[in-house]
This record gives structure tokens, C-alpha cells and sequence, in this order.
């Protein structure tokens, strides 16, 4: 088996799945060739903003101490024989600064007694900036079979919407989502009272499961706190550059992430020349609902109980270089022959994703590679290069980050 095998999918799919980790350039023009919108302009998050109108949306009346708790499970048996993982705790998601047009939304994950999870990638509070305006449409259908119903939780009744899809006839997951029609305090999830996505096919069981369990809206008037460090972002806020050289020579990589009104945009392209906009428009981003990642996000960590994730031992020890700064570093090998050729595939992983030499990195390149690639072995043991993607360097584009 290679090595590539053993790694957990969210090293591979975190990227869109949990907001946090993409790769980006310059906007590319439309098919119809119109150009694309200009880059926008983000105001300063601590900058004086009008107060929001009595009929905006409910983003735009966040308050300060806007909390949602939800109980969370999952489990995972990849196949027959093998091994079954679970996880369960709180998510609680909470608005801990509102400067219009932002909120600074900060996300904890607990054990079922309430103390911090030993899984690496929920181990640590979470902070995600929530743009609270409209820049570009955010309309992301609800799929599934429809049905009303009510549902007493977090001490009220609501009235609700079911929707249910069901993919396992193609081998696919069957997917159970409650909405509340009047979301209230649900704004923080886009009204979700709880969502569940069952495996199913190829040999795989298990499952990931939210359930409200508590919700409440801050004091009027309560005045904002400042807006939190991006330490430890989920993504929204973030970038991060990547190069990649696939044989072809060079190419550098950008990744862009955002979140609007309740759901995560993110753009993947080229990075920018010096001088141009730190991320391009999002007119144009992938869109993914937060509730959507978040619980992804519980599914996947199921994937990482370990760190680093490879069942072997590494191969070697050392710093890996980005951005000025150096990270502690593992990096792992094996052999393999492609179409009759000795090759040699290598992954490198920080030795601790939570390391202070990795502050502002989003989530998903904290458990990601910090490079990875693959060598074709010519004579006498030389390497010649044929893959290569490795981290540069990431920061915030949000003015006011820090």
C-alpha cells in the first residue's frame, strides 16, 4: 500500500468542506467574456458603520453573546473488520464582537462533560469573521423531499420544514435536515435544528449528527468587545499560498476564504502579482452553507484521532521553512513503481499543527501537507523531480485582522 493511501481524506478534501484551505488567482472572466467585477473593498471591521435598519437581516441585528449550542456525535467503520471510531460533545457557536458590517463568530468544541476534546483538530476555540451585508446573491437551495413539522428544543417550539435526501441508491449518504421556518437566534446556523448524514456503500457504515440543545440572543445594547486574534481561524478571513510544480515548471497558488451571511465562499486561483488586491472578488466563490461545513467538519475529524495521521513511522525529522518562519516538521516516504519506474513519494507534516509557528493558518493547511511530492529514482540512487506542492506562506486579507 503507499503511503498516499493511508492518509486521511481530510488531508485531501478539507479544502471545501470546512472553509478553510483553497488555492487562488486572479479572478478569471466569465464564459460570455464580460469582465469580472472589480475586487471589493472590505471596510476596516472596527471602523464606524451605519446601525442596521429595523428590517435587515438578521446578520445585520447580531448582538453580542448571539449563541447556539448544538450536541454532536459521529462514527466511522471504513469496512467489514475494521475498527469502528467515534466522537461526540457540544459544538457552541457564539458572536463575541459585532462592528458592522462584520461579526466575529467564535467556535468551541467540548466533551459531553464539558471539557476540552483530545481530538487534534477540535482541541482549540476557533474564531471565523462573518461579513453581515449582501455583496453578491447567496442562493444555495435546500435539496430533498419536503415535509412541516413542529419540534421542541432549546426550551421552544418551532415550527419547521424537513428535507430529506437520499442517495443510497448510487452509494451515497442519506441526509436528514430540520429547519425552523422563523429561525430567531438560528440565524448563527441558517435556521438548522438538527442534521444528520448517514453512510453508505462501499463497505463503509457510520454517520455525523447535530442536534440543538441550546439558543439565545445577547442583551440589547450590550457594546462590542474588540474583535478577537485570528490565532486560530477556521478559515473565513484567510489566505494562503501554495507552489505547485507538476513538470511543468512553477506555478504559485493562492487560496482565499470568506464567509457571508452564514455561508463560506472561497476562491482558488494564481497568486496575485505585487501591487494587486490580496483576494480577488468573491462574486464568483464556491458557496458553502456553514452548517454544511461545520458538519463535515465533525465527520472528518474522525479521520485524524492521531497526529501525524501516517500508520508508519516517519522517515526523518527537521524544520520545514514558510514564510520566515520555522515549523517543527515530519516527513514521511515510501517506494513505489509507476508504470515500471522506482519512484519515491515523500509527505511532510508539521510535528504539532497547533505550533505558535503556525498562528493565522486556517484549519485545513494546518492538517493538511506542508509539502508533498513525488521522485522518479534514475541511476545511482539520484532523484529527479516529477510532482512537487508545497506551503509559502498565508495571512488575512480582512482589514483589521490581527
Amino acid at each position: 500500500m503507499s503511503l498516499r493511501s493511508s492518509i486521511p481524506a481530510v488531508v485531501r478534501a478539507a479544502a471545501l468542506a470546512l472553509l478553510v484551505g483553497c488555492a487562488t488567482t486572479p479572478q478569471q472572466p466569465p464564459a460570455d467574456g464580460t469582465p469580472p467585477p472589480p475586487p471589493t473593498t472590505e471596510p476596516t471591521p472596527g471602523s464606524p458603520q451605519p446601525p442596521p435598519s429595523s428590517d435587515a437581516s438578521p446578520w445585520q441585528r447580531a448582538r453580542m453573546g448571539d449563541r447556539v449550542v448544538y450536541a454532536f456525535s459521529a462514527n466511522r467503520k471504513p469496512g467489514p473488520g475494521a475498527s469502528e471510531a467515534r466522537i461526540a460533545g457540544t459544538l457552541a457557536l457564539e458572536v463575541v464582537a459585532a462592528q458592522f458590517p462584520w461579526v466575529w463568530l467564535k467556535l468551541s468544541f467540548t466533551d459531553e462533560a464539558g471539557q476540552a476534546l483530545a481530538n487534534p483538530m477540535l482541541a482549540k476555540q476557533l474564531v471565523l469573521p462573518m461579513r453581515t451585508d449582501a455583496t453578491r446573491p447567496l442562493d444555495v437551495p435546500r435539496e430533498g423531499a419536503k415535509s412541516a413539522e413542529q419540534l421542541s428544543a432549546a426550551g421552544r417550539t418551532w415550527e419547521a420544514i424537513r428535507y430529506i435526501r437520499d442517495n443510497r441508491p448510487a452509494d451515497g449518504p442519506l441526509e436528514n435536515r430540520l429547519y425552523a421556518v422563523s429561525p430567531g437566534p438560528l440565524y448563527l446556523m441558517n435556521g438548522l435544528l438538527s442534521a444528520s448524514t448517514t453512510l453508505s456503500g462501499f463497505g463503509a457504515s457510520g454517520g455525523s449528527q447535530l442536534t440543538l440543545t441550546e439558543a439565545r440572543q445577547g442583551a440589547e445594547g450590550t457594546p462590542s468587545a474588540a474583535p478577537p486574534s485570528l490565532q486560530y481561524p477556521l478559515g473565513p478571513g484567510t489566505w494562503t499560498d501554495f507552489s505547485v510544480n507538476a513538470g511543468g515548471g512553477e506555478e504559485l497558488q493562492r487560496s482565499c476564504m470568506a464567509a457571508e451571511r452564514g455561508y463560506g465562499l472561497i476562491v482558488l486561483g494564481r497568486t496575485p502579482a505585487a501591487g494587486g488586491a490580496t483576494c480577488p472578488s468573491f462574486a464568483e466563490a464556491e458557496v458553502v452553507p456553514l452548517e454544511e461545513a461545520l458538519l463535515t467538519l465533525v465527520g472528518q475529524s474522525l479521520e485524524v484521532t492521531r497526529w501525524p495521521p501516517p500508520a508508519v513511522a516517519p522517515t526523518s525529522r527537521g524544520s520545514f521553512s514558510a514564510q520566515g518562519r520555522s515549523i517543527p516538521a515530519l516527513t514521511f516516504e515510501t517506494a513505489e513503481t509507476v508504470e515500471s519506474a522506482r519512484q519515491i513519494r515523500y509527505e511532510t507534516y508539521a510535528a504539532d499543527p497547533w505550533n505558535p509557528a503556525l498562528d493565522g493558518l486556517n484549519l485545513a493547511a494546518r492538517f493538511g501537507m506542508l509539502a508533498e511530492g513525488a521522485d522518479r529514482v534514475e541511476g545511482k540512487g539520484q532523484r529527479k523531480p516529477t510532482f512537487s506542492k508545497k506551503l509559502l506562506g498565508w495571512g488575512f486579507w480582512v482589514e483589521g485582522a490581527k
